[in-house]
């Protein structure tokens, strides 16, 4: 496929260029990051050094060394410039620290301009933030929204809500069979076997396996604690299951989002709200077709008001951004967004039915957020997928 994502453009002007930082590029497995990669290897016009950490053997600062040896010889006699690219580098021990020294010790007229690839947030943000403060500038590279898959497949807006936009699986899409034992096997088998358990030590993996099923059964729901804990085999306690649903969303699979409030000891006890970073993630394990999905109103309500869940986490930087949903009683708004005292409160109009409106009992507590309409009388589908989620937030 010849299709170019935005962000190319964007990094490789800037490491045309001598920077002054690191560049770092993390995003979920499978959208783009090392076709990103090769791309600006094969059109920035300078020598280009590229390595994966991406093995099943286990890495250690002396691979980076030893990348970082390559290149500085690379640059030959005329020591040019020369871009250094390691991919999946959060799977090397010590790869911050040393990258760090590296870095540091590099000499002033030094042109080695370097990009770094990772696929858990949480393992790249601890690196860039106890080593790297400083050095680094950061891009996401997010799962494929509505505007990027519309050109690349030629989908339009329904078979995007369900088929999600996987770049690697449109080709499976025409066989729905294919498509799903795709996903499942290469995609989510590939990041909860191989990334995941790599994150932190998980003495549950089956409990976390079945946690996710159970996110991507109940999209856009809230379920309680409590309630998983009966549904889940050896589910352990609460504060298990709140981590485990924090490593999925490190690994941008799914989020838990808490019960909005101002006070933080009512926010931790909340049910979360379970959303799937890509609806990919949910058709995939679902026995329903394309076909039964746009038939059933109250499931493609569900893929719907996920997809717009999943438009806001993988759009709003959680730095800046807090999203969240709010419940009162019978009445609840589907997302809220906070920024600072800024405070917004979406309804996604999907028209599933017996779902009491609560933005005017939202209003009563917090007289100062905005409204967002999105579907049915408000903002059409189309119009809102096709933009960037902040600019919405106006």
């Amino acid at each position: 496929m010849s299709y170019e994502r935005p962000l190319l453009s964007t990094l490789r002007t800037e490491l045309s260029r001598p920077t002054p930082v690191i560049h770092v590029l993390i995003g979920p497995r499978q959208v783009g990051k090392t076709t990103i990669a090769r791309q600006i290897q094969e059109s920035i016009g300078i020598p280009v050094a590229y390595a994966t950490a991406d093995s099943p053997v286990p890495l250690d600062w002396a691979w980076i060394e030893t990348q970082w040896r390559r290149a500085v010889a690379d640059r030959g006699p005329s020591g040019g410039p020369i871009l250094l690219i390691l991919d999946e580098v959060q799977k090397v021990r010590g790869w911050s620290e040393t990258l760090k020294l590296l870095w540091d010790s590099r000499p002033a007229a030094s042109e080695i301009r370097v990009l770094i690839l990772g696929s858990s947030s949480l393992l790249m943000q601890e690196g860039l933030t106890e080593s790297l403060a400083g050095r680094f500038f950061l891009h996401r590279c997010n799962h494929w929204g509505y505007p990027e898959c519309r050109p690349a497949f030629g989908w339009n807006l329904e078979q995007w809500i369900y088929f999600g936009g996987y770049p690697g699986a449109a080709s499976f899409t025409e066989n729905e069979s294919s498509w799903k034992r795709y996903i499942t096997d290469s995609l989510i088998e590939t990041v909860l076997a191989r990334d995941v358990l790599q994150m932190s030590k998980i003495a549950k993996p089956v409990l976390l396996r079945h946690l996710f099923v159970l996110a991507a059964t109940l999209p856009a729901q809230f379920v309680s604690y409590t309630k998983m804990l009966g549904q889940l085999h050896d589910a352990g306690n609460t504060t298990t299951l709140a981590h485990y649903l924090k490593l999925l969303e490190s690994a941008f699979l799914a989020s838990g989002l808490a019960l909005f409030s101002r006070g933080k000891q009512r926010k931790r006890g909340s049910s979360p709200k379970l959303v799937l970073w890509n609806n990919a993630l949910v058709n995939a394990l679902s026995t329903r077709t394309f076909t039964d999905a746009l038939g059933d109103t109250i499931w493609w309500g569900r893929l719907v008001e996920n997809a717009v869940g999943a438009h806001l986490c993988n759009s709003l930087p959680s730095v800046e951004y807090e999203i969240a949903y709010w419940r009162e009683g019978g009445y609840e708004v589907d997302y809220v967004i906070a920024r600072g005292r800024d405070v917004w409160a979406i309804e996604v109009k999907s028209g599933r039915s017996g779902k009491a409106s609560g933005l005017t009992r939202f209003r009563d507590r917090y007289p100062q957020a905005r409204a967002l309409l999105v579907g049915g009388p408000g903002i059409p589908l189309e119009t809102f997928f096709n933009r960037d989620a902040v600019s919405w937030l106006v």
